[in-house]
């Protein structure tokens, strides 16, 4: 029986947070005696460690806030410390873990001031798994996905901006995905298929950075099976929306030929 993603995300977050578990339950970090405020004591080591790009101690000191000062007001910030170093540590199994931190921290704070940040990195750990553009895209709608979620949110988040800059990535990569299919079927000349995947690429994503190839190829492929009026209004698009383009030369060609074939036809009718 093949095995879903998702589930095999809970199977490997569940044997590893079992694992880590142990592992963490014999190396409790010890706190001064008379130390006032145990838990901040905690908390700084591990942001310190977190800086220094020390994952697993800072890990360590997290997570002791989290387990044992279960009240301490301290104990989002570490819950979220606890997933910044399974992300940035990195590797798709801290990954997983990551993202399981992200979620639990949504579904225990949901009215955090915090959120926003927990939303972002769930976004982010998708973000970091996104695979080249001919390869399987699932990880990237995932991430479009919590980027979509977070702008609608949390529309005054400082991190809209960033949020927004890879949204517009991961739709890059979806996009690209879709055109080098609409491409395969131009050059295999089968034009209808190709009209077909590039203009859903556009009505998808209209805002698509590569627009210039889209409108290309698509005009290309109106002309290729005769439908010149059809191809022209793209070429426009490609002109005037992209002076730098590779394709703007062919563009302008191809605009001065079916142009004259329009007034050539219109002087015989």
């Amino acid at each position: 029986m093949v095995i879903g993603s998702a589930v095999k995300r809970i199977f490997v977050a569940a044997a590893l947070i079992v694992t880590t578990a142990c592992a963490t339950a014999t190396s409790r970090q010890t706190v001064p005696a008379g130390t006032q405020e145990p838990d901040k004591f905690l908390f700084d080591k591990g942001d310190t460690a977190l800086k220094a790009k020390k994952w697993l101690t800072a890990r360590e000191y997290f997570k002791q806030v989290v387990e044992t000062y279960t009240q301490s007001p301290l104990r989002p910030d570490a819950k979220l410390g606890v997933g910044d170093t399974y992300l940035e540590e990195g590797g798709a199994d801290n990954l997983v873990l990551a993202m399981n931190e992200y979620r639990e921290f949504l579904t225990f704070y949901p009215t955090n001031k915090r959120s926003d940040y927990a939303q972002y990195k769930l976004g982010m750990t998708h973000f970091k798994q996104m695979r080249a553009s001919e390869r399987d895209q699932s990880e990237t709608r995932d991430a479009i996905a919590e980027f979509q979620r977070l702008i609608a949110r949390y529309p005054d988040s400082s991190l809209i901006p960033e949020a927004k800059a890879r949204l517009r990535e991961a739709l890059d990569r979806v996009g690209r995905a879709d055109f080098q299919v609409g491409l395969f079927y131009f050059r295999q000349k089968w034009y209808p298929g190709s009209i077909d995947r590039l203009s859903t690429l556009l009505k998808n994503d209209p805002e698509y950075t590569n627009r210039d190839e889209v409108y290309f190829y698509l005009a290309e492929s109106y002309v290729k099976i005769k439908r010149e009026a059809q191809a022209l209004p793209y070429y426009d698009k490609l002109v005037t929306e992209f002076p730098k383009s590779e394709h703007l030369q062919d563009a302008q060609k191809r605009i001065a030929e079916l142009k004259a074939a329009q007034a050539s036809n219109e002087k015989k009718s």
